[in-house]
């Protein structure tokens, strides 16, 4: 029963394939715009942490006034490096604590100029920020210690001041600082915030402080700590450290700030997720629509078909294989435009998953729901006009012209 159930459907359908076609087109479109906002999502959440993580590992930023990011608050004391020694001395099982003081600058090498950022730090900035070597080496101790002249480059400022070649041991001037190269990060790409990690230029703090900023400021910290399970730990004895450090009454609040990174990464995720699923949410009205076109075409088939039904009924036919009749074409209509949609959205993905730039991630739990939601589409919208025809009376069935 079943099977001849959908032999007349398939039939039914070739007979107009136009129509049929036109029909399922709200399924398909349905269902390929859900299945393509999903994966996309999946890839740019999928980004957002891979890229949070690459700014290091257990990473906490501690930076002046009370928001990350918002500017310092008035009056908020910056740090000092003996902020980072009473951190080395007061906090265990950290990997690394690394002053950070940045401005900008104009990079200029023979008649090469790049307007950029110089950072001063420490070794452990490398380490912080899990940043690699592509060649050279990174600072020695007395250069830190004696605030030596030298620096190591991002790849982006390779690239604009020397090409392709090596620019160890040559000089560039920072306005009027001439510093030696010694070292060429990997390259990093964007960070989350669109930022070019790799267009920076790092110095010794010390260098920093003497040489290009005359303070002896530090704007941000760096610590990352050993162990992932003791980072709320350590931020808390941080609180405290640097509360104390900077004489903070108890009823006072912090004017200092420690983000941990995993912080920002799942508040980034939830927002891309978030949106995903508004998109998606709003895609899946599609599916909505295309059902109530299935409904209005097996609504005109019935009334089309009304003699064919009268005399299938009238040589012994019942009215359940009537309404199973009608049911399979309704839900053959919305299964195959479900699978057209399918095959649609993970071509259209992985192409925008490539002009993105984010990872192309299938996720095959939400590609079975919208198979098996356009199918129940289908048995839904499929049921009203199979019913209208399986209650039609033989005689009068009959009579239609």
């Amino acid at each position: 029963m079943w099977v001849n159930a959908f032999i007349l459907a398939l039939t039914e359908l070739k007979r107009n394939v136009m129509r049929s076609v036109l029909t399922m087109l709200g399924i398909i479109i349905g269902v390929a715009a859900v299945i393509t906002l999903v994966t996309l999502g999946d890839g740019a959440t999928r980004q957002v942490t891979e890229q949070i993580a690459s700014l290091g590992s257990n990473l906490l930023m501690i930076s002046p006034g009370k928001r990350m990011g918002a500017g310092q608050t008035s009056g908020a004391p910056l740090f000092k490096l003996a902020d980072i020694d009473a951190i080395n001395r007061n906090i265990q099982r950290l990997s690394a604590v690394a002053p950070i003081a940045s401005a900008s600058t104009t990079a200029i090498v023979a008649n090469a100029n790049w307007s950029t950022s110089v950072t001063g730090s420490t070794n452990d900035y490398f380490i912080a920020g899990n940043r690699k070597l592509a060649e050279g080496r990174l600072f020695a101790a007395g250069e830190l210690r004696s605030g030596a002249t030298v620096c190591v480059l991002g790849e982006t400022v390779r690239n604009k001041l020397f090409g392709k070649q090596s620019p160890i041991g040559n000089a560039l001037r920072l306005h009027k600082l001439s510093c030696q190269v010694i070292g060429v990060l990997q390259a990093k790409g964007q960070s989350t915030m669109g930022t070019d990690q790799d267009d920076v230029i790092v110095i010794p703090i010390r260098t920093f402080q003497r040489r290009i900023a005359g303070n002896q400021d530090v704007n941000m910290i760096q610590v990352s700590v050993k162990e992932a399970a003791v980072t709320e730990q350590v931020k808390t004895q941080l609180q405290i450290l640097l509360r104390a450090r900077r004489h903070l009454a108890d009823t006072e609040e912090n004017n200092f700030n420690v983000m941990d990174m995993k912080e920002i990464a799942v508040m980034l995720s939830g927002t891309t997720q978030m949106m995903t699923g508004l998109l998606s949410a709003v895609a899946a009205v599609s599916l909505l629509v295309g059902g109530i076109g299935i409904m209005n075409i097996m609504l005109v088939s019935v009334t089309e078909r009304t003699r064919e039904i009268g005399i299938r009924m009238a040589i012994g036919a019942l009215t359940r294989d009537v309404l199973l009749q009608f049911l399979v074409e309704a839900v053959v209509l919305s299964s195959c435009g479900g699978l057209i949609g399918i095959i649609l959205a993970l071509i259209s993905s992985a192409i925008l998953s490539g002009l993105l730039h984010v990872p192309y991630l299938v996720n095959l739990p939400i590609v079975m729901v919208a198979f098996l939601f356009s199918a129940s589409v289908g048995i839904v919208f499929g049921y009203f006009p199979a019913r209208k025809a399986a209650r039609l009376d033989p005689i009068d069935a009959l009579r239609h012209e």
